[in-house]
């Protein structure tokens, strides 16, 4: 009788041993939607917020709990630096291309950038292959 009870105890360590390690997932939950019922909320909700707001503030710029959005300032009032963020620069490239004794201070800067990078790739792919 008590070489049963430990034949079952086993049998029960061995299965929630097995469960342990076992990765599950969660079933789809609730019933699905029916017709027009879950059309009229899949549909995009009209903004809250006036078109006064949106045209003064940067709307969810703001990264502080008790902060406010930043307002929007006139373009006098922002650094001439931000305007040129976006300009293109040259290429390796064209870098190569022109003379270097000829180049502005942020051109050479970027040149010598551009080709250390392109010197460690190509060293890198070098060592690679051997």
């Amino acid at each position: 009788m008590a070489l049963n009870h430990v034949r079952s105890l086993r049998v029960i360590i061995a299965k929630e041993a097995v469960g342990v390690g076992h990765r599950t997932f969660a079933a789809a939950g609730g019933k699905a939607k029916k017709g027009s019922k879950g059309a009229a909320s899949d549909a995009p909700k009209a903004s809250i917020l006036s078109k006064e707001v949106k045209s003064t503030t940067v709307v969810g710029a703001n990264i502080l709990k008790d902060g406010a959005d930043p307002k929007i300032l006139p373009d006098s009032e922002y650094p001439d630096w931000l305007w040129h963020l976006l300009d293109k620069r040259p290429a390796l490239s064209e870098l190569r291309r022109k003379n270097i004794d000829t180049f502005p201070y942020e051109d050479l800067k970027r040149f010598v950038k551009l080709d250390n990078r392109a010197k460690i790739k190509e060293n890198n792919s070098v060592k690679a292959k051997n």
